[in-house]
């Protein structure tokens, strides 16, 4: 039995090998620090959750802070303008954005020693922030999505603002990646990659359960799970928590299976060409996982200017609300797949409040006869620094999981 502790994710977390000579013949991953905030939560105002749970993340805390409307909204039974809708989905798109270039580089490009143009990277990263805040007036930690709709109004100024905004960082992205349109071509920053896993015979490992979840609805994608190719839709009920006795984060399950979520649960809903062509080629291994996720951007960056182009400024950012008790349950995407909160609202009180990250789906502990994804993609490996590349594969936040 071999423990190691792995940084350089959001958080800390350890693998625990179990191995017959040489191979790994069992792994789990745990979380070694409770954080509370859904303790935190129980007793607080409603409206509480709308400050407390951006502090969930340094990353994905935007995400935190849409679902957490979005939470309320459902218990209180309205509906947003497309105008408010469209704001909130193009701070969260570039949010995700901002994660997929900070973990691309910073970890992935890192651990490969693939060198890179920092600058750009930098200057990138910097822009996406400028053209969130545009909206939502900070990032990390905003508070602009309240229940109702955005506390931003924007003008047709700021539309114009953002969408050069959007060109520079489209210019960027081209800079550092090509242009995507041939799978068989790749160029710049992904031709690196692809010949750096290529030359340490990397390419096809790592593959996990071939199962994908996404349990949200928006305009880039449908709750739906990919299951032996086929998709069906997915309901909130028949997610199951399962707590641990060895780590704080929580086994996370869809009708009793483990599921993937994230990038590629995403892309594969879709007869995306590209995307297609790896998963085909190379399955759900380590290079289809990262390459899912840096194409991502470029697909989100087509979203944002979609709906640049579409928002109606003529459009209410806020609708009047009425407060309700209740129950509810809701998912966004998140920068590493689905997000789910769950609460119980009582006389204005949080009575009960749950929070279900990306990472307890793809890190959740199965055993060998049902593992989960990232146990599935490291059983049968020799090397532990191989089974590290493809756990970090999967874009881990412990500060999430371990809420």
């Amino acid at each position: 039995m071999k423990i190691d502790l792995l940084e350089k994710i959001e958080g800390e977390a350890y693998l625990e090998f179990k191995t017959d000579g040489d191979e790994i013949v069992d792994v789990r991953v745990l979380f070694p620090h409770f954080r509370g905030v859904e303790n935190i939560l129980v007793g607080k105002d409603a409206w509480d959750a709308l400050v407390i749970n951006p502090r969930v993340c340094g990353i994905c805390g935007h995400a935190h802070l849409q679902a957490t409307a979005s939470l309320l909204e459902s218990i209180y039974r309205i509906e947003i303008t497309q105008k408010a809708q469209l704001i909130r989905e193009i701070t969260r798109f570039c949010e995700i954005i901002q994660n997929h270039l900070k973990w691309c580089y910073l970890v992935i490009f890192q651990e490969l020693q693939i060198p890179y143009d920092f600058t750009t990277m930098h200057q990138t990263i910097a822009l996406v922030n400028k053209l969130l805040a545009l909206f939502s007036g900070q990032w990390p930690h905003s508070a602009y999505a309240i229940p109702g709709g955005v506390t931003c109004d924007p003008t047709a100024l700021d539309i114009v603002k953002a969408k050069q905004i959007r060109a520079q960082i489209q210019s960027n992205i081209f800079k550092l990646f090509g242009s995507f349109e041939d799978p068989k071509k790749l160029e710049k920053d992904l031709k690196k990659l692809y010949e750096t896993l290529h030359a340490k015979d990397l390419l096809s490992v790592g593959i996990g359960l071939n199962r994908f979840i996404t349990l949200s609805q928006d305009s880039y994608v449908e709750n739906v799970k990919i299951l032996n190719k086929k998709k069906r839709k997915t309901k909130l009920r028949y997610i199951k928590e399962i707590g641990q006795s060895d780590s704080y984060a929580k086994n996370v399950t869809y009708n009793n299976r483990f599921y993937e979520t994230g990038p590629l649960a995403r892309l594969l809903q879709n007869p995306d060409f590209f995307i297609r062509y790896f998963y085909r080629k190379y399955k759900d291994s380590i290079f289809t996982r990262i390459i899912a996720r840096i194409y991502e951007i470029n697909i989100l960056i087509k979203k944002i200017e979609h709906h640049l182009n579409s928002i109606d400024l003529n459009q209410l950012s806020v609708v009047e609300i009425e407060k309700k008790d209740g129950e509810g349950a809701i998912s966004i995407e998140a920068a590493r797949g689905s997000l789910v909160h769950k609460a119980i609202i009582a006389e204005g009180k949080i009575e009960n409040y749950s929070i279900i990250t990306p990472t307890q789906w793809n890190l959740s502990n199965g055993s060998s006869d049902n593992p989960s994804s990232i146990q599935k993609a490291i059983i049968g490996l020799q090397d532990r620094k191989i089974a590290n590349l493809i756990f970090r594969s999967f874009d881990i936040c412990s500060v999430c999981t371990t809420h």
